[in-house]
């Protein structure tokens, strides 16, 4: 697990377990986090994320399933 604040390693550590050929909505991963309302400080969380390879922000999806801007391009995200 990368260097962070406890906020963003729980974060990070919903996002290790989105199955292979899964997605979750910002939406969705605030809610598993238990505060629907952290939607914007999860964004942020996960833009922190320094290991993309092995933490999959890739797959986290708009909460009207748009694919959404990532920090490796949106390209990469398909």
């Amino acid at each position: 697990m990368p260097i962070g604040t406890p906020f963003q390693k729980k974060i990070w550590r919903l996002l290790s377990e989105i199955r292979m050929g899964e997605t979750r909505s910002y939406t969705d991963i605030a809610i598993q986090y238990e505060n629907s309302k952290a939607v914007r400080a999860l964004g942020a969380a996960i833009k922190k994320n320094s290991i993309m390879i092995f933490i999959p922000c890739h797959k986290v999806i708009g909460s009207n399933g748009s694919m959404v801007e990532y920090l490796g391009g949106l390209l990469n995200k398909i």
